[in-house]
């Protein structure tokens, strides 16, 4: 479990693709976590169109830097109608995402979560610049490359806020 300590932002990319075995894994990860009652809510776009990465950094005001990224995975989810539990969706797309994130760490690879949902607005703009069918509904951007620079990860743990009873 190395790479939960080892996890940072990248935020600059090298100018390199992102191997398709790796990108596979990556998915892999993603589609190996849990989710409530297994429903599995979630389906992925893999953008590595230049022109498309380029239009996604612009749909929020914080992914600006994914311009630069060789690889932007989409975590998405699919409609109410689909799901056991439509209510638990978005935490379902979360651990997933963040199965991502690790899964790069150990590939080599810097990833970053940009948030889109639950900001209706930011995921309609995601769904639209993608073309998505009305059944799936953007939840983040996850721009993926190789890190253009290392650094170490901050220090988070806070005695503070562990209580034991």
């Amino acid at each position: 479990m190395n790479s939960i300590f080892r996890r940072v932002s990248v935020r600059r990319f090298l100018d390199r693709p992102v191997e398709d075995e790796k990108i596979t894994l990556l998915l892999k990860a993603a589609m190996a976590s849990p989710s409530t009652a297994n429903q599995q809510p979630w389906e992925f776009v893999v953008v590595t169109d230049r022109e498309m990465i380029q239009k996604l950094s612009e749909c929020s005001p914080y992914a600006k830097f994914a311009k630069s990224a060789p690889l932007i995975i989409v975590p998405c989810t699919r409609c109410a109608e689909e799901v056991k539990l439509p209510e638990w969706r978005e935490i379902d797309l979360s651990i997933a995402s963040e199965n991502i994130l690790l899964e790069a760490v150990e590939l080599g690879l810097g990833a970053t979560w940009c948030g889109i949902a639950p900001m209706q607005e930011r995921v309609q703009l995601v769904s639209e610049t993608l073309g998505l069918p009305a059944r799936l509904s953007a939840f983040a951007l996850i721009p993926v490359g190789y890190p253009a620079e290392e650094r170490p990860q901050e220090d988070r743990f806070d005695e503070t806020r562990v209580h034991y009873l």
